[in-house]
């Protein structure tokens, strides 16, 4: 993976139920949030949000909602993918980083959840190709075997989780700031 100059933290939010009604092919993308980060200094800098309104399963399960806090009404009155994806793209553009990013998340899902929306719409995604899976750079880093949660993550650094657990923009800042460890720029507090 050739250098880049900005990380891209991207956390998604989809469609869920608590019985796994749902298939995972069915989910479907309901909060796109982005925290673009230097490369250099690690600094946060632009954020991008947007909902997303979900067509194959409309209405929110009272799971997904207790989970997310989304609600129908931000989902109803939001962008559908295609739409939010060219947002996203927009947005990219309009801060001249397209082709100089690299796309992070925190585990493949996000990466797997956006490759089944970009086949299901037949779209592009303006992502480039590369991503990387800060939870396992992040455990690489800190010699821990465990698949630690982002809340688990910030707590062995030393942080305190900001905003609201399983909201894509919240989720995406939390992020980011692991990004010194999980580069290896920062050292891990002691247990």
């Amino acid at each position: 993976m050739e250098a880049k100059r900005f990380y891209l933290v991207i956390d998604l939010e989809a469609t869920c139920d608590a019985d796994h009604k749902i298939p995972r092919e069915q989910t479907e993308i309901i909060e796109i949030g982005a925290v673009l980060c230097d490369a250099e200094k690690l600094a946060r800098g632009a954020e991008f949000q947007t909902f997303v309104r979900p067509l194959r399963h409309p209405r929110l399960t009272a799971f997904c909602t207790q989970l997310t806090t989304i609600t129908q009404a931000q989902v109803d009155s939001a962008p559908t993918f295609s739409v939010a994806i060219q947002k996203l793209g927009a947005w990219l553009r309009e801060r001249g980083v397209l082709g100089q990013l690299t796309f992070c998340s925190w585990g493949d899902y996000d990466k797997n959840q956006l490759a089944r929306e970009e086949r299901r719409h037949g779209l592009r995604l303006p992502l480039g190709p590369d991503h990387l899976n800060l939870k396992e750079a992040f455990c690489r880093r800190s010699g821990d075997d465990k698949k630690l949660g982002t809340g688990q993550a910030l707590r062995r650094v030393g942080l305190r989780s900001e905003g609201t657990a399983h909201r894509g923009i919240d989720d995406a800042r939390n992020i980011a700031r692991l990004l010194p460890w999980a580069l290896g720029r920062a050292r891990a507090a002691p247990d």
